[in-house]
């Protein structure tokens, strides 16, 4: 739960409103029904209740999107209304509402949403002592509102690049280890609700450390980013890539089924063979691949995949291995090295 409310911030942005509501709407609400104004304790209540379905539909559903815009829109109703029932008491409701949906919603919907509010506490002139307050309201609204999109837009550019840096291999440009972790549990959730198949490559390149040790950390480099750039050229847009650590990589092929999947494997082994190079040659690389099984776990699924590549290496390396989800007759390779996992 709490690792949630850290990697989601709208997540966390409505359940900070949810309690917010929880404990500061539900004293007015009763007091409203003691005072005998059921009408806006009527108001406190739905506002309560919208705000605390829409913090539990984003809970269970993880769409904050969704929920977020409309929690941003019923609050800013919400806070129009109350001023409507109570008077001149109930502009300060708006004032949360106005910072609070810039992190809500899209900054376009929120800006328009504060706009709206504003125009329609305005449209209420009654509940302004006089005109001056009335003026004194809308610039202190605007001000509001105007700092808290500058705010949001600032925290959301800072938040996206430290996901980046969180997420991105900085050689390569290609997702990390962690980022791969969250990409095959979503896949393995696709695939038990959808029974897509699934295919995950763990791939080696032979006697890395050799080329560093020869030609310099920085051919290795550049040997690194070649072969993740060959190997984007060569699949499709819905297949990603991963940085697994050094000079192994892990590719996830969503769709792909057993005799695709070694089409897609004899072609990627001979373009890396044929165009991947440094100053000593060209480089050959070990793969081992696994289908996710029905209702498998991801842990059992990339053990099976690395199983795999460490039986093309013990074979000799420069080949393809299959876990043992395949077929021997499906494991063919360019150069007659495949073989199947046990």
């Amino acid at each position: 739960m709490l690792n949630r409310l850290k990697t989601d911030f709208r997540l966390s942005i409505i359940t900070i409103l949810g309690a917010s509501a929880l404990l500061g709407i539900t004293p007015f609400a009763a007091m409203r029904f003691l005072q005998g104004n059921v009408v806006a304790g009527l108001i406190d209540t739905s506002i309560l209740l919208t705000i605390c379905s829409g913090m539990a539909y984003a809970w269970i559903t993880g769409d904050t999107r969704r929920s977020g815009m409309v929690l941003a829109v019923f609050a800013c109703a919400g806070a129009v209304a109350v001023a409507a029932a109570v008077g001149a008491v109930g502009l300060f409701w708006l004032y949360p509402c106005l910072v609070t949906t810039f992190f809500l919603a899209s900054p376009r919907i929120a800006t328009f949403l504060n706009l709206a509010s504003i125009a329609a506490m305005m449209a209420q002139s009654d509940i302004f002592q006089s005109d001056i307050q009335m003026w004194t309201f809308m610039a202190t609204a605007i001000v509001v509102s105007a700092t808290a999109f500058a705010f949001a837009q600032r925290t959301d550019s800072q938040r996206e690049r430290l996901e980046q840096l969180a997420t991105i291999d900085p050689l390569t440009g290609v997702k990390n280890r962690r980022a791969m972790d969250e990409e095959l549990n979503l896949a393995a959730s696709h695939a038990k609700r959808t029974g897509l198949p699934y295919a995950l490559v763990m791939l080696d390149i032979d006697h890395f450390k050799k080329v560093n040790d020869e030609f310099g950390h920085g051919v290795g480099d550049l040997v690194l980013i070649d072969l993740v750039t060959w190997i984007q050229q060569s699949t499709r847009k819905s297949d990603q890539l991963f940085r697994y650590g050094g000079e192994e990589f892990v590719l996830l092929l969503p769709g792909v089924d057993v005799t695709g999947l070694a089409a897609v494997m004899n072609n990627l082994q001979h373009i890396l063979r044929k165009k991947v190079r440094h100053p000593g040659g060209g480089i050959s690389a070990s793969f081992g691949v696994a289908l996710l099984k029905q209702g498998e776990r991801v842990e059992s699924w990339l053990e099976r995949a690395d199983s795999a590549l460490y039986a093309a290496k013990e074979a000799g390396r420069n080949r393809v291995v299959y876990s043992d989800t395949m077929r021997a007759t499906d494991t063919s390779s360019p150069v007659g090295d495949s073989g199947l996992a046990g």
